[in-house]
Formats: C-alpha cells, structure tokens, sequence
C-alpha cells in the first residue's frame, strides 16, 4: 500500500522579522567616543554610540579634537564617520558654546572635501557651502571649469555653488548651458543663472526655441519672469498666438500673462481670441487651466 505524500501547506511563510538596529543606554561624551572609535564592536553599536556625541561634543577641547580625528580616520567604516558627522552638525545648533569649536570643526571639513567616501565628501561640501565658505566655492568652480578635478557630478556642483552665489560663477554656468555634460547639469546651471541679468539673452534664445525641451523653456520662462518680465510677456504672446508651440510651454505662458501682463493686453484682440479657443479646445488640462486664469482677469 502506498503512503500518502504529505500535504504541502497552503499557507504562506511568516515574514521575516527585520533585525532590530542595536541600541546602547545613554552614556557621557567619553565612554560614547570610546565606543563609537572601538573597531571590536558592531558598526551597528558604534553609530548608536556615535549619535549621543550631539549635545556635550564641544564641551571638552581634548575629547572634541578626539571626535574630530575618528571623523577624519579613513579606516573607520563609513556609517560611523557619517554619524559623527551628523552629531557634530546637529551640535552646531544644540550647543551654545559650539561657536567656540566652530573653527576647529571647519577646519576639519575642509580636510575632507577629497575624501574617497563619496557620501561623506558630498556631505562636507553641503555643509562648507552652506557656510559660504570660499575654498569650497572654488574647488566645486574648478571641477566645473575641467571635470577631472570634479569633486562631486556637475549638477551636484551646481546646486552647492547656488547657496551663495558669486559673479565668477556664471560664466562657468553659462558655459555649461551651452556644453552641458547632460540635462541635469544643464537645469542647475539655468536655475543658478536665474539670478544673473547677464543672461536675460541666453534664456530669451533658449525659450524662442522649439528644439528645446519644453522643461528647459518653461525654466527660461521661469528666469525670465524675475529678470525681464516685459521680454516674457512679449514671447508668451507670440508662443501663445503660435498654433503649433508646445502646450506645456503655451500653458506657462499663459500663467505668466494672467500674473504679470498689462493694461494693453486687455485690449489684443488677437491674443484674447486665441485664448478663448484654448480655453474651449480639447487636450491639455494645462493650457486650458492657464487659458481660463487667463480670461478671468483680462476678460469681464
């Protein structure tokens, strides 16, 4: 007689429970750094330990400059060094006495603006250029300016360099508009440049053109309606007469003559006429929503 096989079970396997992060009890400065900097302990441990180092990090110079040299030891693991990093930074706006570490902790940044980890230099940078500190300012410049000195990618670069802007910085940005190495690159130059009037120009070219992406137009509509409004509504007129323009570029020219136009535009009769269409035209939810913003102001 045979044996019955048994029953496969029909029921699914309970999920795995996830690993608890390792938690440690509250501790001083001191034993927190011991831990953090022990290299026979868990990395799980060590960052627990690492993130009690925010509120008394700078209450003692010595154990300061000790929290500092296991930040800039390459040889300790990455997660460690980025949760020092955090309590250092989260004490900058905890402690009251920080200021008195603020240059020794600056000074240690700068230390590791080359720093092979990736996540950690780019975390340094943010922060230096935060601060508006000059030497970051120029080393992201130079890797812009010749890409095999480039610390972080491009647009990274860009976006940094944006927390305090200086004049040399935009003709580096406009070269990148006109050579971008790829299109985000491209959109944190134009963003950067959104504040140089020097480059009213280069946004009224690069809107005018169809060829572009209709992203890159509508931030050159964008640039353009802080630096020259009078040139956008000109150009949102004639993208917007223009039956065959894109209509994401139509529908934020549209927005942009029912936010800032003039008493004249009440009176274009062509304009007004091409806009009713729109606004009664099937197809983007967009232009029609611009076209009737649009004729609520200008249109009794």
């Amino acid at each position: 007689m045979a044996t019955k096989k048994p029953r496969r079970s029909t029921s699914k396997p309970s999920a795995r429970k996830k690993a608890k992060p390792a938690s440690v009890p509250a501790m001083d400065t001191k034993t927190a750094l011991a831990l953090a900097a022990n290299p026979k302990k868990s990395i799980a441990q060590r960052v627990a330990a690492a993130v009690q180092l925010t509120r008394t990090a700078c209450d003692d110079s010595q154990l300061f400059d000790e929290i500092l040299a296991v930040l800039k030891d390459g040889s300790v693991p990455s997660p460690v060094r980025l949760a020092v990093l955090q309590a250092l930074q989260a004490a900058t706006f905890s402690s009251a006495v920080f200021d008195i570490c603020r240059p020794g902790y600056l000074s240690a940044l700068r230390s590791l603006v080359k720093d092979p980890d990736k996540e950690l230099r780019q975390r340094v940078l943010g922060i230096l250029s935060r601060e508006h500190d000059g030497y970051t300012q120029q080393l992201l410049l130079e890797g812009l300016r010749d890409p095999k000195k480039a610390l972080v990618p491009a647009d990274k670069a860009l976006q940094l360099l944006s927390y305090d802007v200086h004049s040399d910085a935009y003709p580096v940005a406009r070269e990148i508009v006109r050579n971008p190495p790829n299109q985000r690159a491209k959109r944190e130059a134009m963003r950067l440049l959104a504040a140089d009037a020097n480059s009213v120009g280069m946004f009224e070219t690069i809107l005018g053109d169809k060829k572009e992406a209709p992203e890159i137009r509508q931030l050159s509509a964008t640039a353009l309606y802080s630096l020259a409004p009078k040139k956008l509504e000109s150009m949102a007129r004639k993208i917007v007469l223009d039956k065959k323009d894109d209509h994401k570029v139509k529908a934020t020219s549209l927005t942009a003559l029912a936010s800032f136009g003039g008493k004249s535009i009440a009176k274009d009769k062509p304009l007004i006429a091409q806009v009713k269409k729109l606004e009664g035209k099937a197809g983007s939810t967009a232009v029609k929503r611009g076209a009737n913003q649009f004729l609520r102001k200008y249109v009794p």
